[in-house]
């Protein structure tokens, strides 16, 4: 990323992202970590020990906003204006690959090319780190964020990054239900 780049992705609040390096976690340490999360309690029970996941540890951990408002979950778009039904089919459907691309080529001279960097770097970040899933197109889930971007570095990242992980578990839960 150019300098410009950088100075965005710290505006945006994700600064502290850019030291953290890329991990890669085996499956198998991933539904040992779900087992190990009491739902409910919000607990990760791990050996002689426990603690309490929340949202301010989260931000803490990975140095986001972690108080305000929560950030939108779902986008309906029939609810959404003429320019955003536009954005949402520009990112529908693409890969994390594309977005990488598309973030490497694009210019921030003009204030469009910005918020256009911002959108494509917060889809990015989400898939990549905070939310990742299975599916390697971009969510609704992923999309929803993007429409509040005059708010995005007040929203409370350390939520949304646990409500996402509650719901994964509780997918994976059910999931592990049915095979039963």
């Amino acid at each position: 990323m150019s300098d410009e780049m950088k100075a965005i992705v710290r505006d945006l609040g994700f600064g502290d992202l850019m030291h953290i390096p890329l991990l890669r976690v085996h499956h198998k340490i991933l539904k040992e970590l779900a087992n190990s999360f009491k739902l409910g309690k919000n607990t990760l029970k791990i050996g002689y020990s426990s603690f309490i996941v929340r949202p301010r540890t989260i931000g803490a951990a990975l140095g986001l906003n972690a108080s305000g408002d929560l950030l939108p979950q779902k986008v309906n778009y029939k609810d959404l204006s003429e320019d955003n039904k536009q954005i949402f089919r520009r990112f529908q459907g693409k890969t994390l690959k594309n977005l990488i691309d598309e973030m490497m080529t694009i210019g921030v001279d003009n204030e469009q090319d910005c918020l256009m960097f911002k959108r494509i770097f917060i889809l990015y970040i989400q898939m990549a780190f905070l939310l990742p899933t299975t599916i390697n197109k971009i969510s609704p889930l992923h999309l929803a964020p993007i429409f509040k971007m005059d708010t995005i570095t007040e929203g409370n990242w350390g939520a949304h990054v646990l409500n996402f992980i509650i719901k994964r578990i509780i997918d994976y839960n059910l999931k592990k239900k049915k095979g039963n």
